[in-house]
């Protein structure tokens, strides 16, 4: 299973007007006190963002905010041009009345970062039929919605259960939109995979079966909202009789919604007898390699071409598997492959079970527990919030599927969460540190927990989020629990590599899916002999990698960048490099573009000279 205040001497780190942790050793790293000119734009940004707020209502109840909590975001082709329209004059108003070289270095990132979600924009909107509604195999729109209701609507009142049922009647609509977007895709020659219109069959059955819509246990959405009303009950926030009521409507809105999903399961069915299989990489459709220049760009935020990731990829495991070899020799062994045999032996995979699920769900929130407590020596900025590891939903739970992170809410209800998939057949057991570290502390759900705690900066670096800075700090933060002695032996450390290896290897085959023109076998067949991965795994992950081109190539691309940055701020500073400090500066700020994330170090590295 693989897969976002100092002590002693030091004053307690704060955030300026502009949104910049303020590390503090001889002199702070820029002015105490933001000028006019930064809380001006920081003003006008928070006007700007409320005002996209109201165009994403799902962005707006991740991050704990209450208005339009009744209602999904509209995708269709019109919502999505007008939100790029007001992005367009958003960005103008900001250019016309601001000039950059007068704002400090942090509130330029603010500047520089809105000016770059334009850019973006216009890409994802320009191959936006590249990615219809049901295509992606991590957040294909028909269990994306339940997955939204059930792990980020929150409901403390009975407003927020009125607002629950508010939006499973919304669900319908969104299909229907779903079905007409991909079917324009079809027109132009994109054709989701046989393999993911099954899925969608698949999981759409999974979420229309049981009570309230036949007989057998709950269903999804069903069980969430009696647990939802039960607990409203059991707060005294309504009475027995009210919940009742809620219920009844949760029922009567969840009967309404199974047509829809029998409309996206008879859409799918007929899509089965065309849908592509063998080659389905971008470099197979119709300008399919503009499509995946573009991808590169969004998920890397970079300009490497597809041959220059594929050869960093090669050259990465390279490097990975000498230091595998060289570990497992520390360990006693010939080599990797030695260790790798002898691992397997001893732990060959088992078919999951209850005892085997709740047996790695108690290890895993131990080892996020215990990383908690090695964190004061390495950042000033610490998570507050409570974090969770729990099992992936049933309708979306796949064999070998990625573990995955959300964070907690800014307030802290919602708690920060690691979500893996237990089913299929068990892995070494030795990597479960490493990817805890990853996923949970100091990885995402720890950079989750400081973005959105953020005081003084704009609020929309709360809500944005960069593939590359993300996955590139989760697995920068697998580096650093080696680092800060989290892992309890060589096997832990060697699975960390194992990881690593992992992420070099999608370098080299999501590029040879989307611009060489690999098929999907030849892509798990690399992911099996080379990064190392089950079966299960190999096939599930290659799945994603065809359906979200790009994506998987973000880990290591923003791994690499913040190891150079590291190592420059090291090189630069000599003694005067403060490990806290430089760690703060990263995440204290939200998630970022490695551009923007580059000028910032340099700016800092600068202010300590």
């Amino acid at each position: 299973m693989r897969h976002v205040v100092r002590f002693g001497f030091a004053a307690v780190l704060g955030f300026g007007a502009a949104g910049f942790i303020t590390p503090s050793l001889a002199k702070p790293a820029l002015p105490s006190i933001a000028s006019a000119q930064d809380v001006r734009l920081t003003a006008f940004l928070d006007r700007e963002f409320a005002q996209e707020l109201k165009l994403r209502p799902q962005l707006a109840t991740r991050l704990g905010i209450k208005d339009g909590e009744d209602k999904l975001d509209d995708i269709s082709d019109a919502a999505v041009f007008a939100r790029l329209e007001w992005r367009r004059a958003s960005v103008a108003r900001m250019k016309a009345q601001f000039d950059r070289s007068k704002l400090s270095s942090p509130a330029q990132a603010n500047y520089d970062i809105w000016a770059l979600e334009l850019d973006r924009a216009e890409l994802s909107y320009r191959f936006r039929k590249y990615q219809p509604p049901f295509y992606s195999f991590l957040y294909s729109l028909h269990s994306e919605l339940p997955n939204f209701l059930i792990n980020t609507h929150t409901v403390q009142d009975v407003s927020d259960m009125h607002a629950y049922n508010a939006r499973i009647n919304a669900i319908s609509a969104v299909l229907d939109t779903a079905i007409s977007r991909s079917r324009q895709s079809d027109t132009e020659g994109v054709h989701a995979p046989k393999f993911e219109i099954e899925r969608v069959i698949a999981g759409s059955k999974s979420i229309i079966t049981g009570a309230p819509f036949n007989d057998g246990p709950d269903s999804p959405l069903w069980a969430d909202a009696k647990a939802k009303a039960g607990k409203l009950v059991s707060s005294g926030k309504s009475t027995p009789a009210e919940s009742e009521a809620l219920l009844l409507a949760t029922r009567a809105a969840l009967l309404s919604i199974r047509p829809a999903y029998d409309r996206v399961i008879a859409w799918a069915q007929g899509e089965l007898p065309t849908a592509p299989s063998g080659r389905v990489g971008a470099v197979s459709l119709p300008a399919g390699l503009e499509w995946y220049a573009a991808a590169l760009k969004i998920n890397t935020t970079t300009d490497m071409t597809a041959e220059q990731v594929h050869q960093t990829g090669l050259k990465e495991v390279a490097r990975i598997e000498g230091e595998q070899d060289a570990l497992a020799r520390q360990a006693g062994f010939k080599d990797r492959q030695a260790y790798y045999a002898d691992r397997a032996r001893v732990f060959p995979p088992l078919p999951w079970t209850d005892e085997r699920r709740a047996e790695y769900l108690k290890t895993a929130n131990e080892a996020i527990a215990h990383t908690r407590t090695l964190l004061p020596k390495y950042f000033g900025l610490l998570p507050q919030y409570r974090v969770e590891v729990v099992r992936e939903p049933m309708f979306s739970e796949v064999a070998g599927g990625a573990a995955h992170a959300a964070g907690p809410s800014p307030d802290g209800v919602r708690a920060g969460r690691v979500y893996v998939h237990l089913v299929g057949v068990t892995g070494d057991p030795a990597g479960v540190y490493d990817l805890m570290c990853h996923e949970g502390i100091p990885g995402h759900v720890m950079q989750g927990d400081i973005q959105v705690r953020q005081a003084g900066g704009p609020k929309f670096r709360k809500g944005y989020g960069y593939v590359a800075f993300a996955e590139g700090w989760g697995l920068y933060s697998e580096a650093l629990c080696k680092e800060m002695g989290s892992f309890p032996d060589v096997a832990a450390d060697f699975m960390r590599l194992d990881a690593e290896l992992f992420r070099a290897a999608r370098l080299v085959v999501d590029t040879g899916i989307h611009a060489k023109g690999w098929t999907e076998d030849q892509a798990v067949t690399f992911m099996i002999e080379t990064g190392r991965a089950s079966p299960d795994q190999a096939r599930s992950e290659v799945r994603r990698y065809i359906t979200l081109p790009g994506q998987a190539t973000g880990y290591k691309i923003g791994m690499i960048k913040i190891l150079e940055l590291r190592h420059r701020a090291e090189r630069e500073l000599g003694a005067r490099f403060d490990i806290k400090g430089f760690h703060d500066l990263l995440i204290g700020s939200g998630s970022m573009p490695l551009a923007v994330l580059e000028r910032r170090v340099d700016a800092w590295i600068a202010e300590w000279k």
